[in-house]
């Protein structure tokens, strides 16, 4: 897989970072929604129960006014004329459009608050309701219908009026249908609002908004069965306006209408896609004044490392041609030295640039101990690379650590393949290395082994190459080199102090 670069690999991580919150913030909309639509439906159900009683509470004061009149003396005794006079002062309370008609068992009417004379008047038109009164001997409370006297759609209250223990008459009141609408009128919380009152067939006799075109309509086909078969509930229907709500509604336990509501859903949505559209506008605009940042701060680390790439290329060279002239001087210098010692001093030479262009490759960051230590001991074991055991944890390498260790490993490696197991054709080294704790500070410990090689005898006289080892791991890696002479073979421990790599 190609390496990404620079600018894309920031691009991403601006990307990263932003679209989570993006999404977050997305998220937190959503759920505030959801707390919304859930109150909102906790208000729809709410303010129906208030209606209702509100309702209840009006038509229970209405029914104890029919009950007194009722019970005058003047009905129970036929003087409709007294009858007259106290029920001009209960229609008081609800203005000219409130009737107050009597009836007889089979519908005959016997008075009539618009009209003394009867004997013109139509029979009631909703004679089912009276026989139940007269059935019944309790108030009744009627669907929507036309009325026979009104020419228009009403709904009565129908209360029996009692004499010697039997039913005599049935009062009727139809109240005006204004009154309902001007109750909830008075109740809707705002224009988003959807506030009905429903006979028990479901019928609208009182609606905001646009009564007009709605009042004497059966419920939208959406809500209609839920409203005729459970006392109360919430659900999302459409309206008769068409519009989608979130409505609830409930039976009225006195009268058996139904009081609904509703609020839009586009009261909700709305905030919804606004704040969903807000969020994102200003993520995006976070996300592209990131992503702007994000190349310019590439260009500026490009620029950078192109001119650390530069600087490196200059100190590569100038190390090379450093090398190049203490080669020179060396041979100038061991022209009259014996062939031993030239190749000494070159191979220290060689070490130093092995473990420099290692060094060079990773652009002077540092490098892992294992490949130093190849490096430095590929020309020993061009042949035989089998010869050379290594054993330990990836260790990276601070160039300084880099160049000391290297210049170590190519003395031991010298002298292994002078007088040690490299120089016979049957003699094997074992590298090991770990990593210890020394006072919470990590330290390195390598340890060459040798077996197969010559006999292995103490030398008498410590040469430069011993000396050398001894001093650079003391003072330039502050830790110590031991070399055992043991008979199977040399055992050269080193031991120094990590730093960062980096």
């Amino acid at each position: 897989m190609p390496k990404l670069s620079l600018p894309v690999r920031l691009a991403l991580l601006v990307a990263g970072t932003m679209l989570p919150l993006i999404v977050f913030a997305v998220g937190i909309v959503v759920h505030n929604y959801q707390q919304d639509r859930k109150e909102a439906t906790q208000r729809v159900l709410d303010t129906v129960r208030s209606i209702r009683l509100t309702l209840d509470a009006e038509m229970q004061r209405m029914t104890g006014g029919l009950q007194v009149l009722a019970l005058t003396g003047a009905l129970r005794n036929g003087d409709f004329d007294g009858f007259r006079h106290i029920v001009a002062a209960f229609l008081d309370q609800y203005g000219k459009d409130g009737v107050v008609l009597v009836a007889d068992r089979d519908g005959r009417l016997l008075f009539s608050s618009l009209d003394p004379d009867t004997a013109e008047l139509p029979r009631r038109n909703n004679l089912d309701i009276v026989q139940k009164v007269f059935a019944d001997r309790q108030p009744y409370y009627s669907n929507l219908f036309m009325g026979a006297v009104k020419k228009q759609p009403i709904v009565t209250v129908e209360i029996p009026v009692i004499r010697d223990g039997e039913v005599i008459y049935d009062i009727s009141f139809s109240p005006p249908i204004g009154m309902f609408q001007n109750l909830i009128e008075k109740q809707q919380p705002s224009g988003d609002w959807t506030l009905s009152i429903l006979d028990a067939d479901g019928t609208v006799f009182a609606r905001v908004p646009n009564p007009r075109d709605t009042i004497g309509k059966r419920a939208s086909p959406s809500v209609l069965q839920p409203m005729l078969s459970r006392p109360d509930s919430v659900l999302s229907t459409v309206s008769l306006d068409g519009v989608p709500l979130i409505s609830g509604f409930a039976h009225s336990t006195l009268t058996g209408w139904i009081v609904a509501a509703g609020i839009t859903e586009s009261s909700l949505i709305a905030p919804l896609w606004r704040n969903i559209a807000i969020t994102s506008v200003i993520g995006g605009v976070l996300l592209m004044v990131g992503l702007g940042f994000a190349l310019r701060m590439a260009t500026t680390i490009a620029r950078g490392e192109m001119l650390h790439d530069l600087l490196i290329e200059e100190l590569n060279h100038r190390v090379k041609n450093t090398l190049a002239i203490l080669q020179a001087i060396a041979v100038q210098t061991f022209r009259s030295a014996s062939k031993a010692e030239r190749e000494k001093f070159e191979g220290r030479l060689g070490a130093l640039a092995e473990t420099h262009n290692l060094l060079s490759q990773e652009k002077w960051q540092g490098s892992e101990l294992e490949d130093v230590v190849r490096r430095v001991l590929r020309p020993y074991l061009l042949n035989s690379p089998e010869r050379l055991r290594m054993f330990g944890p990836i260790v990276p390498l601070s160039p300084r650590l880099a160049v000391v260790l290297s210049m170590i490993v190519h003395e031991i490696a010298t002298n292994a393949a002078k007088y040690g197991a490299l120089s016979n054709d049957t003699g094997t080294v074992t590298l090991d290395w770990e990593v210890i704790e020394d006072d919470g500070r990590p330290r390195l410990r390598l340890i060459w082994t040798e077996s197969g090689g010559p006999p292995v005898t103490t030398p008498i006289h410590r040469g430069f190459g011993s000396r050398l080892i001894e001093r650079s791991a003391r003072d330039q890696l502050g830790g110590e080199a031991t070399v055992d002479f043991l008979p199977r073979g040399v055992v050269c421990t080193v031991t120094c102090a990590l730093d960062d790599a980096g």
